[in-house]
């Protein structure tokens, strides 16, 4: 996800921001990106992204930390999606940068409705 427009204007590129980071960001910019654009948000703050990592964070488990395990399995993602963009949705409503209006009721279940889901047919 391309955080300047035009990507010319980008503070870095992806080998930077891995570097620099000593990680990739599979968990939070596509779950980020989900949440900003299912509500149409006209601003990213700071916060934002700080309630997706903190959904992030939420989702490790006191048995994952025994097993040195620092992020959730990933055959949880769905789940971890929904968790982060419901709160980047969230956070979004507060500050006041959301389009989407009126804030649905149940952001979670607004977050499922919005995912996309892969259905393969068997064809015989």
């Amino acid at each position: 996800m391309a955080l300047s427009n035009p990507t010319t204007q980008s503070k870095c590129i992806t080998e930077e921001a891995y570097t620099w980071s000593e990680a990739n960001n599979c968990y939070i910019f596509p779950r980020f990106g989900l949440g900003l654009v299912m509500i149409g948000t006209i601003r990213v703050h700071n916060d934002m992204l700080l309630a997706a990592s903190k959904a992030l964070a939420s989702q490790v488990t006191e048995e994952h930390y025994v097993k040195g395990i620092i992020y959730p399995l990933f055959g949880n993602i769905r789940k971890i999606t929904t968790h982060i963009a419901a709160n980047v949705a969230a956070k979004a409503y507060e500050l006041g940068v959301a389009t989407r209006l009126p804030q649905p009721t149940d952001l979670v279940k607004y977050v499922e409705n919005c995912m996309y889901t892969l259905n393969y047919h068997s064809y015989h």
